[in-house]
């Protein structure tokens, strides 16, 4: 728990951060990159050039100020953090050179404005965060019989295109070994060496099948290159492009906290959009062969036939007990109202007649974040309870909530 004394000195920074936020990360991430270069490959470079990962953690500083004493609120966000990090490797060791460069950079953008005592708040609520944190991803650690660097050598045995920009890569691993268990909805880090920019890059991609098999798949959506430097889609593009059948891969352990609750028959409402819709495949199949009486309404949204990945799980999917409802934003002259999808525009929940909400349903939550907000809107207007509605949150967003 925050002392007394920290406790108004953080409470009177949130103005502060508010406005000179994105210039404590931005000199935050530049000065711990010059002094420990290393650390970019634990970083999505392409967020960095862009921009968005520093004002994501601004958000997120933020964030914690505002929300440091209700555990509430900061118990979902560190729980996505913890998971993260434990799909990266994260160490003990580098909490202390992250502290030290976040605590150098709030002295250095704030100048005078940083009293020693206003720095050594920030310490002490720093620490409270970052054990936490530490202890959370210890715990991930030896859960998943894991050491943060050693890294699982996968080869690409099949390669499939689901998209005219979706791919599927199906993974064994080189060893022989048994693959771990993973729960639907869960997502694994990949690593390449990217040459041009001579570091390795992660990148995390669900899971996109059910557990059980002797494979495992994940999907890829290829991102537009939108920066010559360092493009954000230079990973995908990469797994594209230049990893085939017979490449190997080094992936991560099985992370992430959002998973289907298996251990109840309720109703499950899955609703995603674009490559939102991996994690919700591997859910699909799951209650498909492990619960084959659950009730399921599976609704997704592409922008038509063309980019509508992994029709064909869908499509087989479908019983006396799995529903799914298709729309397509801008339906292809191909297309065919009733065979390729149900209802034409953006998906919206309060218009169709044909889905069904029950209030005691589980609801899971895959896509981009404003169709993420928009749904979620939709089902608490309709008297849905918060706490049945589950989001899944990569990227900078990870740092922030949909709310």
């Amino acid at each position: 728990m925050l002392s007394a004394s920290a406790r108004p000195l953080i409470a009177a920074s949130v103005p502060v951060l508010r406005e000179y936020g994105e210039a404590i990360t931005r000199c935050f991430y530049h000065r711990m990159f010059e002094a420990h270069p290393e650390l970019k490959s634990l970083f999505n470079l392409g967020n960095q050039a862009s921009g968005a990962q520093q004002q994501a953690l601004a958000g997120a500083v933020y964030a914690y100020a505002a929300n440091i004493d209700n555990r509430e609120a900061l118990a979902p966000v560190l729980s996505r953090i913890a998971h993260k990090h434990a799909s990266v490797g994260i160490t003990p060791a580098q909490y202390t050179i992250v502290g030290k460069y976040l605590l150098g950079a709030i002295a250095e953008v704030l100048g005078a404005a940083a009293t020693l005592e206003l720095l050594a708040a920030w310490d002490e609520a720093y620490w409270l965060l970052a054990v936490e944190l530490i202890a959370m991803e210890a715990r991930l650690y030896q859960q998943a019989q894991h050491k943060p660097g050693n890294w699982q050598e996968m080869r690409v045995i099949r390669k499939e295109q689901e998209s005219d920009v979706v791919t599927s890569l199906y993974l064994q691993p080189v060893d022989g070994k048994p693959l771990p268990h993973f729960r639907p909805g869960q997502y694994i880090s990949v690593a390449l060496d990217v040459e041009s920019i001579q570091h390795r890059q992660l990148r995390q991609y669900s899971l996109s099948d059910a557990p059980g098999k002797d494979w495992w798949r994940i999907t890829v959506k290829r991102e537009s290159i939108n920066n010559e430097m360092i493009p954000a889609g230079m990973i995908s593009n990469m797994l594209h492009d230049q990893v085939e059948v017979g490449s190997t891969l080094c992936v991560s352990p099985p992370f992430g906290d959002f998973v289907l609750n298996e251990d109840v028959k309720k109703p499950l409402v899955l609703l995603s959009a674009g490559v939102g819709v991996t994690p919700m495949i591997s859910m699909l199949n799951s209650v498909k062969h492990n619960q084959p009486e659950r009730p399921v309404v599976f609704a997704h949204a592409a922008r038509n036939g063309r980019l509508h990945a992994m029709k064909k799980d869908i499509l087989d999917a479908k019983n006396r007990s799995i529903s799914t409802i298709i729309f397509y934003e801008e339906p292809a002259d191909e297309d065919r109202q009733g065979k390729d999808y149900d209802h034409q525009g953006r998906m919206r929940l309060d218009k169709i007649s044909d889905i069904n909400l029950p209030l005691d349903a589980d609801y899971y939550l895959c896509g981009p974040v404003p169709f993420m907000r928009e749904q979620r809107r939709t089902l608490l207007d309709s008297g849905i309870d918060p706490t049945r509605i589950r989001c899944e949150v990569f990227g900078p967003d990870l740092l922030n909530g949909l709310h």
